[in-house]
């Protein structure tokens, strides 16, 4: 499948700000699953460094010593999705995966969380059992935008019952990191055919049988032939495509479009 993503984001503020700098993980790379045909990053004027984070994610670092009332930001490109996972190993890790083993305030888990996930976890059948805590955690928590807050622990949300991707892939995280299984966030885009559908997404990755495996638990799927991924880290601070600091400008308003489509078959021969 050839995808054509378009995502844009803009920050506009009622007063002048004085200096601001932004974390950009809006590049993805490619891997045994993902093949990046072309790819681009449109940036206001400013000192744009790129470099790689922690985590191995491509990081742009785009500060902007001028004073300005918004910023544009603009990533598009084409990426072929292979039908099935490929077994091609990709580019070999930065880290251990027991570094993902750590909780953040977002993905501790409380005791509420670990008795779920110890309820369902079986040692001698774990990917199964994972698929099991996925499927219920899923009916446990509807999906509901609106229900919770970015800053909103997987704690919060587990005891609120309710919650969107984010939500969804911390309280995983929170579950597999309880049962000493190493697990990182993913971010990245989905594609539907459905309009109404948010392409900008979350999921899981978990360190099973010496391989990191995929869990969208908010579409209850292991068939990831339809997600493009940004970036992992620990937690959604890690890995959001857009975050930053920045002095002055009083209140602010952020829109964000992003946009994932398949390329036509016309298109593709041209």
């Amino acid at each position: 499948m050839k995808l054509v993503i378009d995502h844009l984001t803009r920050y506009g503020y009622d007063e002048e700000v004085k200096f601001s700098t932004q974390y950009l993980r809006l590049t993805p790379h490619s891997s045994g699953r993902q093949k990046i045909t072309s790819w681009t990053l449109s940036l206001p004027e400013g000192s744009a460094v790129t470099t790689t984070d922690a985590w191995g994610n491509v990081l742009h670092v785009l500060t902007l010593d001028n004073p300005h009332k918004e910023i544009t930001i603009r990533a598009s490109g084409i990426v072929d999705l292979a039908e099935e996972e490929d077994d091609t190993p990709d580019a070999p890790e930065l880290l251990s995966p027991l570094v993902f083993l750590r909780s953040t305030p977002l993905t501790r888990a409380d005791g509420q969380i670990r008795e779920f996930a110890e309820r369902h976890y079986r040692h001698d059948e774990a990917e199964a059992s994972l698929n099991d805590l996925m499927a219920d955690l899923r009916l446990r928590m509807p999906y509901s935008p609106g229900a919770t807050q970015v800053h909103d622990s997987a704690a919060d949300a587990f005891a609120r019952a309710k919650g969107v991707c984010q939500d969804h892939t911390h309280v995983f995280l929170a579950c597999c990191r309880a049962l000493e299984i190493p697990a990182r966030y993913v971010s990245g885009y989905v594609y539907s055919d459905n309009a109404q559908h948010v392409a900008m997404h979350a999921w899981a990755e978990v360190w099973l049988n010496g391989r990191w495996k995929s869990f969208d638990i908010t579409n209850n799927t292991r068939n990831l032939n339809q997600h493009l991924k940004l970036a992992t880290g620990l937690d959604y601070l890690d890995a959001c495509p857009v975050r930053g600091t920045r002095l002055g400008g009083g209140g602010e308003i952020m829109l964000t479009n992003a946009e994932v489509r398949e390329m036509s078959q016309k298109a593709q021969q041209q």
